[in-house]
């Protein structure tokens, strides 16, 4: 099979295009054949060597965490799949491949194509878990900052089906975006208290910072001066303030993201793919990845 793999830390040349064998499904374990991988700023961070005290990484490597793709193997014990099933989530060794293990899945529905099921594992997922941190509630006003990103799209579109009028920060160009997402969009930076009180008088309830880019001190002052119930994913700075920094999973993302897949498949729940690359154009998802100006989600499609 062909993968993608890095047996250096640094930029995107370090990432190659090799041949390799098939890996072996263990017990609980899928061996899938990948037909869509999401590309995450994540993966430009462990190539560079810059995650290696979170997410220790030995070497050689193969990039990706989300996939979606066909069972090609099971492994001893699995029980819910079988051979040509139809499936996403997470590989346990790497995406940027045509072959992927994974024991952590759910079942694709019919509706939904390969590229828009591979975006969702990841974003979803961090969507979700903050949202639940956050408590959020119907008839509630949450603050997404990042709201045009894609895990701030997510928590938008998560919010508002739950019933929670939303307020997303963005750029004046990506206002309309926010709008057709549910949320009423407000331009980030100088002045932005002062925006989100104009549309929203009565405060936020919430905040769900995806941005990171020094919103935390004008999230206290709309939350009243408090940290509570304000969650950001992005900031490095939160334990400054005193705001929580949520970066870990949850032990079980299957029902959730099962949840997110049907969403998907009925138009509820979208997530903008902005370009696809041939596995062969792996280091070019990334470096558009790293310029952080991608508008919508980037996947592989090896």
């Amino acid at each position: 099979m062909e993968a993608i793999v890095f047996e250096e830390f640094g930029g995107p040349e370090v990432l190659r295009l090799v041949e390799t064998t098939k890996p072996q499904p263990g017990p609980g374990q899928v061996r899938v054949r990948v037909a869509a991988a999401g590309v995450n700023p994540l993966d430009h961070k462990i190539r560079n060597g810059w995650m290696q005290a979170v997410f220790p990484t030995p070497l050689p490597a193969t990039p990706g965490a989300e996939f979606a793709g066909t069972v090609d193997a099971v492994g001893e014990g699995v029980t819910d799949a079988a051979v040509g099933d139809e499936v996403l989530g997470w590989t346990v060794t790497g995406a940027y491949t045509q072959y992927a293990l994974s024991s952590s899945y759910v079942h694709k529905p019919a509706g939904l194509d390969w590229t828009a099921a591979a975006a969702l594992p990841v974003a979803t997922e961090t969507a979700g878990r903050v949202l639940g941190l956050l408590g959020v509630r119907s008839g509630e006003t949450l603050l997404v900052h990042g709201a045009a990103g894609v895990v701030g799209a997510a928590a938008v579109q998560l919010a508002v089906a739950a019933g929670a009028e939303v307020i997303g920060t963005a750029s004046p160009a990506n206002h309309g975006y926010v709008r057709s997402l549910g949320a009423t969009p407000v331009a980030y930076g100088e002045g932005l208290v002062g925006r989100v009180r104009a549309v929203a008088p009565r405060g936020v309830d919430a905040v769900f910072d995806a941005a990171g880019k020094g919103a935390l001190p004008d999230s206290i002052e709309l939350r009243g001066g408090t940290t509570e119930r304000i969650v950001t994913i992005a900031d490095p700075e939160a334990g400054t303030y005193g705001v929580t920094f949520s970066a870990n999973s949850v032990e079980a993302p299957e029902p959730a993201l099962a949840e997110h897949a049907r969403l998907a498949a009925d138009g509820t729940l979208r997530v903008t793919i902005v370009e696809t690359f041939p596995l062969a154009e792996a280091a070019k998802a990334q470096t558009l990845s790293e310029t952080g100006h991608a508008p919508g989600k980037i996947v592989i499609t090896p």
